[in-house]
């Protein structure tokens, strides 16, 4: 394994301080006083707290968006797909909790072309979950729940999972996908 290189130990410090304080509240110096150096050198590896911003979200979504496209194209029924998401989403949650925390909560604070494209993403994203959904029920594999109700529920558990694991000592990777996957798809699965 390569050592991180300075820019991405800049990311990853910041990333945990906009998950601890916002984006808003955060200064250039306070994320240089987090690592131990001067403001100013910071610049050397980073052009602003805007181009950190855009790198943790953006990587965060494309990751994301690769992720439901290999689901969307694989040859499988859509509880599979759901599965698979969620799975997705714990293993991302595990590797960068505190990314996620500026994915969720400082998107809007993206410039304008970061911002429509990062929207641009989440909505694809959003509507490629509501179609496995309707395929699901279509098939008689899923309730006929209302599938609003359904993304909503499902998503907002999801993207706020990286709030609740950090908090959890005792929890093992593996019993938490198995269990976020049962507990998730036991409400919305048939009883065909």
């Amino acid at each position: 394994m390569k050592p991180e290189s300075r820019k991405q130990e800049i990311i990853n410090a910041a990333s945990i301080l906009f998950k601890e304080k916002g984006y808003s509240a955060v200064t250039m110096r306070d994320l240089a006083k987090a690592m131990g150096i001067k403001a100013a050198s910071l610049y050397n590896h980073i052009q602003s707290k805007q181009e950190i911003l855009s790198t943790i979200i953006i990587n965060l979504a494309e990751e994301f968006t690769l992720g439901m496209s290999q689901i969307m194209n694989a040859d499988i029924d859509p509880i599979q797909k759901l599965e698979n998401i969620i799975s997705m989403h714990v293993d991302v949650t595990l590797r960068n909790s505190d990314g996620l925390g500026a994915l969720n909560s400082d998107w809007m604070h993206l410039e304008e072309e970061n911002l429509i494209y990062f929207e641009k993403m989440r909505h694809n994203y959003e509507e490629n979950f509501r179609s496995i959904v309707k395929m699901g029920v279509d098939a008689g594999e899923i309730s006929p729940y209302n599938i609003e109700i359904m993304v909503f529920s499902t998503l907002s558990t999801l993207r706020t999972l990286y709030l609740w694991y950090p908090k959890q000592k005792n929890i093992d990777p593996d019993i938490l996908k198995r269990d976020m996957i049962s507990v998730l798809l036991k409400g919305m699965r048939s009883g065909k």
